[in-house]
């Protein structure tokens, strides 16, 4: 208990949301751009669609099998961030986007330029949320445990999980669109570039007492 109370755990919770922030941010920054959806809410729809099920539905039952599966076989282990993450970011999207300063852009320009600034902030605050050592939400979580089981860089991992999960998108009738294949390729170099920046280790699993997590 007096772990958890402590000015470090403080530090690393106050962290966490601010990650969270910004990853809601990225969300709603790269939905007003109307460009396209991402890959897994693309494959969301497309599967809320076959099946009859809300897309929130949907995308709390994929996060749970990814929390599982990454658990089982990859040992991530979940921890508050994951929680937190699977708990805040939607709310966070919904209050941003109503937000009178969120750029609307008109025009495929514009909006694509938006999308990649979206693009940005979401591997920032990814390597933020994640640097808290807290624990990753569920598909971040399984990509950073597939890159340390691979040995893949977390760009080349993030790539070719996001193009399998467009493919699958693309075959159950999900929308496609510019921004489904931007975020695809380059969310991946993102995620890397802030993870260097930021010094944050590749193992998404909960331990906010360990050094590794730094600002």
């Amino acid at each position: 208990m007096r772990r958890l109370l402590s000015w470090s755990f403080v530090r690393h919770l106050l962290r966490l949301h601010l990650g969270l922030f910004l990853f809601g941010l990225a969300v709603a920054v790269m939905l007003e751009a109307r460009i396209g959806l991402d890959p897994w809410s693309a494959l969301h729809q497309g599967v809320s669609e076959q099946i009859g099920w809300s897309f929130g539905r949907v995308s709390q039952v994929v996060g749970g099998l990814l929390i599982l599966s990454s658990w089982l076989t990859l040992q991530v282990r979940p921890g508050v961030g994951t929680v937190f993450n699977m708990a805040v970011v939607g709310p966070w999207v919904d209050l941003l986007r109503v937000q009178s300063w969120l750029p609307h852009p008109a025009g495929l320009v514009l909006g694509t330029g938006q999308f990649l600034v979206g693009v940005l902030i979401m591997g920032l605050a990814s390597a933020v949320y994640i640097g808290a050592r807290l624990g990753a939400g569920p598909r971040d979580g399984f990509v950073l445990g597939l890159s340390r089981r691979s040995g893949w860089s977390i760009r080349g991992t993030r790539i070719t999980v996001e193009l399998v999960v467009l493919g699958i998108a693309l075959l159950i009738g999900g929308s496609i669109g510019l921004g489904t294949l931007l975020f695809a390729f380059l969310m991946g170099p993102s995620m890397q570039a802030a993870f260097k920046l930021l010094r944050v280790s590749k193992d998404p699993s909960p331990s906010f007492a360990s050094d590794q997590a730094t600002w």
